[in-house]
């Protein structure tokens, strides 16, 4: 259970979390970093304290390290990753996903990913896998990172501020925001409209055939 006492400006924990979480959750996504960052935010709703920058910076640097730590598992270890992360039907069908959207996508599909729950690991594990290069992973991962952390940051501030006395209602409609906005995120994943702006897309060519994991 959360413990908004805990989750404080002044609380060595809230840093804590703030980067450990995020970097856990980019191999194991059961880790709820994103709950952990609206909680914060919902905490520290109403502060202007500069402090809530560090905090911000700190989401952001963990899911970045995690996510280039998973880059470089699977470039360095691609056997025994696959097989511990990837295996199976399932596993199979998600890096064939993976593969095609990066070639089709490239460091689009990184940041969206960002936002997918489990599509981040999959995601990040094959970009080393098949040798995505580096330096664009690098960039891509950090904007995601920005991105997402004050996203999921400025998402429980606006719950902890609806519900100034009621922070646990501010946590549940903050938590019931991001969930809206990751399954429609899928949404979009899934139906593709952004297909017809593919890199690799011929002029004249028709719609390219739809290939879901």
């Amino acid at each position: 259970m959360i413990s908004f006492s805990l989750l404080n400006l002044s609380s060595p924990a809230s840093y804590l979390l703030a980067l450990v979480l995020p970097a856990l959750d980019a191999l194991l996504p059961v880790v709820p970093s994103e709950t952990a960052i609206v909680a914060l935010g919902v905490a520290t709703a109403g502060s202007t304290d500069l402090r809530i920058v560090l905090l911000i910076a700190l989401a952001a640097l963990g899911a970045f390290i995690g996510d280039n730590v998973n880059y470089l598992l699977g470039r360095r270890f691609g056997p025994a990753v696959s097989r511990r992360f990837l295996a199976g039907e399932r596993g199979t069908r998600q890096r064939a996903w993976a593969e095609r959207s990066l070639d089709h996508y490239g460091a689009r599909l990184i940041i969206v990913c960002r936002f997918i729950p489990g599509g981040r690991t999959v995601v990040t594990l094959t970009c080393g896998l098949v040798g995505y290069r580096q330096r664009s992973f690098v960039i891509a991962t950090a904007f995601a990172a920005v991105i997402w952390a004050t996203y999921a940051f400025g998402i429980g501030r606006l719950g902890g501020q609806t519900f100034e006395h009621k922070p646990w209602a501010g946590l549940l409609l903050a938590l019931g925001i991001v969930l809206v906005v990751s399954a429609a995120v899928e949404v979009v994943r899934r139906v593709r409209p952004w297909r017809w702006f593919r890199r690799d897309r011929a002029p004249g060519s028709g719609p390219p055939p739809r290939a879901d994991p």
